[in-house]
């Protein structure tokens, strides 16, 4: 199925002050459903989630239909899925739950390609916790991550392997299931950042081999929140600090707080709306593996125009991605530094990245951080032929 364009353009009313955002991997445009969902949910009268009237009702409908939403979306269980206010809050929260069964011998792996989230809240809970930190390393010349090394540091006492589905820096795809079986083979647990690959890709964690996968809506048309998603049995044995009164069922025992129920709203609403990018038949789910199927070949079409001609401009370097990757490319000009680049390309109203864009390690295995990081283009769906050129033009 092809993607119209056009009419899926005409749902993003951001995109009418003309600008052309290149930056999705730091964030997308809300669609007009989402900016609706949110405002029809705070002119509704709605309280604490209870059922002793309607307004506690329907706070309740609200969570619960998120839950369902997000499990559509990434092919998960609504009872395994938890809201929070970010992918980072949410990985810091498993990472200091799981870490509480850590002691000195037990061995946390983490990957240089990842984005810091997925990074620093494994690395600050091993350290607590008297546990080892191993790393797997990039090939900076492929930019692949290889599947190899994870024999050799995959052992006994590995407790958790945290790794990403898409790199937000080079936009590479690892083999995650490779991993997964790897660490499973273990006895590990395998924590997966979805956040830059769930906007770009159909999504299944148990194809995968996740057993935490995490994402954020704003990065895929919806509001700034965020899902863990767990099979109900592994969040069961787990038990995070929390205050006496909060419920002590999962997944809501891992959800500080009362739920923004607007933005639970609007999660639901983007759900929806991608779900509707190519038009199908089926179930929600089926809709939305459909949808991101065709969300995934457009793209793919789209970077492969941006690439050739990226390569086609000689002061222009670009920063290797794997063989798999998601529309998401990193360069710089020579001359000027990334910061630079960008000004020059925001005075021409075209947005992009530029920076480590917190992918910390891989930067600093790159040599880059220091002078800059890299800038970033990163496509969505709304994007176009004809901005992909306007950026092109403006580069040259």
């Amino acid at each position: 199925m092809s993607l119209d364009v056009a009419r899926i353009r005409s749902d993003y009313p951001a995109l009418a002050e003309g600008f052309v955002h290149f930056d999705g991997a730091g964030g997308t445009q809300p669609a007009t459903p989402v900016i609706e969902a949110i405002g029809a949910a705070m002119r509704t009268a709605v309280s604490n989630r209870g059922t002793a009237h309607e307004p506690a009702r329907r706070s309740g409908e609200i969570v619960a239909a998120a839950r369902a939403a997000v499990a559509d979306l990434v092919g998960g269980d609504p009872a395994g899925v938890v809201f929070g206010p970010s992918a980072t809050a949410l990985t810091y929260l498993v990472a200091r739950t799981l870490a509480r069964g850590w002691g000195p011998g037990d061995e946390v792996l983490v990957s240089r390609l990842d984005h810091d989230a997925n990074v620093r809240p494994w690395v600050q809970a091993a350290e607590s916790a008297g546990a080892t930190v191993r790393w797997a390393d990039v090939d900076l010349t492929t930019g692949e991550l290889p599947v190899g090394q994870y024999s050799q540091l995959v052992g006994p006492r590995t407790r958790l392997v945290a790794v990403t589905a898409a790199s937000n820096a080079v936009g590479t795809v690892p083999a995650v299931r490779e991993i997964a079986d790897l660490a499973h083979a273990a006895g590990a647990l395998v924590h997966v950042d979805g956040v830059h690959a769930t906007a770009h890709r159909p999504i299944d964690v148990a194809a995968l081999g996740a057993d935490f996968y995490v994402t954020s809506a704003y990065k895929w048309s919806g509001p700034h929140y965020a899902a863990v998603i767990a099979d109900p049995a592994v969040w069961e044995p787990l038990h995070p600090v929390k205050l006496i009164p909060s419920p002590s069922v999962a997944p809501d025992r891992f959800e500080y707080g009362t739920l923004s129920f607007e933005l639970l709203a609007g999660v639901t609403a983007a759900v929806d709306h991608l779900a509707s990018l190519s038009p199908s038949e089926g179930s929600r789910r089926e809709r939305v593996l459909a949808s991101m199927a065709a969300a995934e070949a457009y793209e793919t079409a789209l970077a492969a125009r941006l690439l050739a001609g990226l390569r086609a401009l000689d002061k222009v370097t670009l920063c290797p991605a794997g063989r798999d990757h998601c529309p998401t490319i990193s360069f710089r000009v020579e001359g000027e530094t990334p910061a630079e680049t960008a000004r020059r390309l925001g005075e021409q109203g075209i947005c992009v990245s530029h920076g480590d864009y917190y992918a910390v390690e891989y930067f600093e295995a790159a040599g880059l951080r220091a002078t800059g990081g890299a800038v970033r283009a990163s496509l969505y769906h709304y994007n176009t032929e004809a901005e992909v050129d306007r950026l092109l033009q403006a580069l040259a």
